[in-house]
């Protein structure tokens, strides 16, 4: 299973507007990623109402993953440890984006 660390950034943690970010590009993703940190079972990253719960403040350390059982051959395997890459980045980043004004849809 291909894993990624990062550090939550956001002043309010991984909730609200950081949160609401981290969820929709984990859905654009397609795939089943899950975020815990240490001592917690790990959660389904395409859920809301899931990462909210779990409580991932500001400072915390999570891991991000996805299972072997949703990845087939060594390209996809590559592709997925790019996106989790990508999502770690977004996650050190959400400071800024929770400061960042709302856009309409």
């Amino acid at each position: 299973m291909p894993v990624h660390k990062a550090v939550i950034t956001a002043a309010v943690g991984l909730h609200a507007r950081p949160a609401a970010v981290f969820v929709r590009a984990v859905m654009e993703t397609g795939l089943p990623v899950t975020i815990s940190k240490r001592g917690t079972e790990a959660v389904d990253a395409r859920s809301l109402l899931q990462v909210m719960a779990a409580d991932f403040e500001q400072g915390c350390e999570v891991e991000l993953g996805i299972s072997d059982n949703a990845l087939a051959g060594a390209a996809a395997l590559q592709a997925a440890e790019e996106t989790l890459r990508g999502l770690a980045a977004l996650i050190a980043s959400q400071d800024a984006a929770a400061k960042a004004p709302v856009q309409a849809s």
